[in-house]
């Protein structure tokens, strides 16, 4: 497939940097058996800690734009929730799938949620 996904949050809750029995974990881990590239970027949390409990490098900075094919909206920072459907999408491809686990984006400007 050779996707590249853009996974937001990785904290256990929005706004806190827990990363303590996050769940976002097992949706990061289980992308890459797809042939899928994940990129994390989580404003909140500490990258060293991520790295050190689960082996992830998350993006130092805001992602770069116009890159991924689906973005998950795995955490409803208040960074994220502010951008919108329409500031997130600035990361993705024309062409592109927002998802939103936490729903709390308009279920008329994404493409999919729990």
């Amino acid at each position: 497939c050779n996707s590249r996904i853009l996974v937001l949050g990785l904290a256990f809750k929005e706004n806190c940097p827990d990363l303590r029995n996050t769940r976002v974990i097992d949706i990061i881990q289980a992308l890459p058996d797809y042939n899928i590239t994940v990129d994390c970027y989580d404003p909140w949390i500490d990258r060293d800690e991520a790295h050190q409990e689960y082996g992830l490098d998350c993006l130092p900075a805001s992602p770069p734009p116009g890159t991924y094919d689906a973005i998950i909206l795995a955490v409803a920072h208040r960074e994220f929730v502010a951008l919108g459907a329409t500031g997130i999408r600035h990361w993705a491809k024309p062409r592109s799938i927002l998802y939103d686990v936490k729903s709390v984006l308009p279920v008329d400007a994404i493409d999919g949620r729990l």
